[in-house]
């Protein structure tokens, strides 16, 4: 399979770097890429994990846009032991991502944890990919537990005469 034509259909444009698949759908198709801190052009990027499963994608957008993102931040505000994995999370994250800068690079570098924030939360399809990936973040478990199964009976993308683009066959699952 060329994933990079798949992330590419699923996301509606070309990875800007060179991409590894973190996690696969029992299809076998991405959910979650990982992205290198610095792109092929050099431009520092935060985001170590990538959602690009149009299914997750969508459900969480519903989510966000039902005030998902204020919900998730009054949790933490409310929950000392919450935002303490909250914070665990995000420095493991900021940690995992720099360590794969070069040593000895002096240019700009990515900063923050998930999403590129330090504190808070800002996007719940970042926390998700994250956790996706297998790692423990409480934000991303938290949507995890609204969003899944990603039971797609039909693949999201196919492809014709070797290009890959969305299936038009493809319907979210109820």
């Amino acid at each position: 399979m060329n994933d990079l034509g798949v992330v590419e259909a699923q996301i509606g444009r070309p990875p800007r770097s060179v991409i590894g698949v973190a996690q696969r759908c029992h299809l076998d198709l991405p959910v979650v890429i990982e992205v290198p801190p610095l792109l092929d052009d050099g431009t520092p990027f935060p985001t170590l994990y990538w959602l690009t499963c149009p299914l997750a994608s969508k459900r969480i957008g519903r989510i966000e846009a039902a005030g998902g993102v204020r919900t998730a931040e009054q949790m933490l505000a409310d929950d000392p032991a919450l935002r303490g994995a909250h914070n665990d999370a995000m420095n493991r994250y900021r940690d995992d991502r720099d360590a794969q800068i070069p040593d000895g690079y002096q240019g700009h570098r990515p900063t923050g944890g998930v999403g590129g924030t330090s504190a808070g939360v800002k996007c719940l399809h970042a926390h998700y990919a994250d956790t996706a990936a297998g790692n423990n973040n409480p934000i991303g478990a938290w949507t995890a537990e609204q969003i899944e199964p990603l039971d797609c009976t039909t693949k999201c993308v196919a492809a014709v005469d070797g290009q890959w683009s969305r299936n038009p066959a493809w319907k979210e699952p109820r």
